[in-house]
This record gives structure tokens, C-alpha cells and sequence, in this order.
């Protein structure tokens, strides 16, 4: 499968980077970029702006919306939290997905979330979060990279394992 014909979820806690990295990656094979988190069903966004955590029931209605969106050439940004989570975005597209899985370090996620302004996802969700985390497993179709590098060198890093994934094009 090709790059640009794939699909892709970049994927991890609050605060690791998604929408960045993840526009960054989209940009560079040529990609659809969508953010996941405009794909939220109104309630689950007001619940979130509360300081309340997403619960499996809030949840499954959005990555029912994650995956229809997931065609072709196309990489979105979702947290993608759990094994049945992954699985249900899976079953709601027509296609084997990729999962960019950026990982990192609890302090530096507490940090990325207090500097951003303007998101509805208060930095004090974090720890649910992580405790909700399962991180993929060598049968999932995944690339995983430290949040703790250069911006630049973490979105070649992703690309590498994308490229090694995918194995060497045709010739010519």
C-alpha cells in the first residue's frame, strides 16, 4: 500500500502533539489532514470543557465519525485511547488503518496543555486519560515515536517507519 492512497490515525494523549505533528506528516506525503477533535458530537466537547472525562458510551459515536471520515489518503487526528477503541475506527472505514502513536513524558504533556490557549481540553483530563491509554501491540499496523524530539526529527522519524512499513515502491 502506498502512502498516499493509505489511511492514518495519529494518535496519543492530550497534549502530545497530534494536530501538529499530524498536519506536518499529512502535508508531507500529500495527505487530507483532519483534526478528530472537530468530529466530536457537541455534548462530548461541553463534558470535556467541564473537566469531565469521556466515558466508552460518550466516545463511540465519535469514533464511529472517525472512521467514516477515514477514506483513502487521508490522516486524522484522534486520541485512539484503547484496543476497542482502535478496533472500532478500524470496523467504520473501508481499509487497513496506520496508527502514528506519539508518546511521551507526563510532565511534558502537563506542560504543552497549560501553553495552549483556547482548547476545550483542560489539562487536568491528562491523568484519565493516561490511565485509559493502551499503548498499540506489535499486531497493530503501527509507527511509535518519543514526543520528546525535535518537531522536524519526530516527524521524519514517523515518515522512515511509514516508508519501512510500506517496503520499497515499484520500479522506476
Amino acid at each position: 500500500m502506498g502512502s498516499t492512497a493509505g489511511r492514518f490515525v495519529i494518535m496519543g494523549v492530550s497534549g502530545c502533539g497530534k494536530s501538529t505533528i499530524g498536519a506536518a506528516v499529512a502535508a508531507r506525503l500529500g495527505l487530507a489532514f483532519i483534526d478528530g477533535d472537530a468530529l466530536h458530537p457537541d455534548e462530548n466537547i461541553a463534558k470535556m470543557a467541564r473537566g469531565i472525562p469521556l466515558d466508552d458510551a460518550d466516545r463511540a459515536p465519535w469514533l464511529d465519525r472517525v472512521g467514516a471520515a477515514l477514506g483513502p489518503g487521508a490522516l486524522i487526528a484522534c486520541s485512539a485511547l484503547r484496543r476497542a477503541y482502535r478496533d472500532r475506527i478500524r470496523a467504520n472505514c473501508d481499509g487497513p488503518v496506520t496508527f502514528l502513536f506519539l508518546r511521551g513524558r507526563r510532565e511534558t504533556l502537563i506542560r504543552r496543555m497549560s501553553d495552549r490557549d483556547g482548547h476545550f481540553m483542560p489539562a487536568a483530563l491528562l491523568d484519565s486519560q493516561i490511565a485509559t491509554l493502551e499503548p498499540p501491540t506489535a499486531d497493530e499496523r503501527v509507527v511509535a515515536a518519543d514526543i520528546e524530539e525535535d518537531p522536524a526529527r519526530l516527524v521524519d522519524r514517523l515518515l522512515a517507519g511509514i516508508a519501512a512499513m510500506d517496503g520499497p515502491g515499484p520500479p522506476g
